[in-house]
């Protein structure tokens, strides 16, 4: 059965709100357990991926896309999920936490800027769309991509240096 244009926006808007509700949920947590890091900047990188959460939810709703809250659920119940993983440690975050919480950041963030870059294209066709707040969204994600890389490898070098203990 083939689909509609708009069935078929309406799937992809509704699964990078999925990975825009785990990804805040993300940034959240990592803000709370980073340790050894810029506390301020992750802060401010947990605001900035919430509103752009709300940016989306915002043009869903200008292209009259419903929310299809099973999958936000799920998203975020996958997250919470992805926490219980085995990290060597039972009750504590593993050393690795941080290096692997930037990362999934990271990849999130460029998962976001190609959402916003495939709207931008359907931006041209779609007056319903803004096309210089489609531009100002994709040049705050790759700003965030930006700095989350400055602070992933600062997480990996801080976690890997070299021990200066007697062998």
């Amino acid at each position: 059965m083939e689909r509609s244009r708009a069935e078929l926006i309406s799937i992809y808007l509704n699964d990078h709100l999925a990975g825009a509700t785990a990804g805040t949920a993300l940034a959240q947590r990592a803000t709370r357990g980073q340790e050894g890091v810029d506390q301020a900047t992750l802060q401010r990188l947990a605001g900035e991926i919430n509103a752009d959460r709300r940016a989306l939810l915002e043009i869903m709703a200008q292209l009259g896309v419903p929310v299809r809250h099973y999958k936000t659920a799920a998203a975020w119940l996958g997250e919470r999920a992805g926490r219980m993983k085995p990290n060597g440690r039972l009750r504590t975050r593993s050393p690795l936490s941080n290096l692997e919480e930037l990362e999934l950041l990271r990849l999130g963030v460029e998962g976001k800027a190609a959402g916003w870059r495939t709207l931008r294209e359907l931006a041209a066709r779609d007056r319903r769309l803004s096309v210089s707040r489609l531009d100002e969204l994709l040049a705050r994600a790759r700003d965030q991509a930006d700095q989350l890389e400055h602070l992933r490898v600062r997480a990996a070098e801080h976690l890997f240096e070299p021990d200066t203990g007697p062998n």
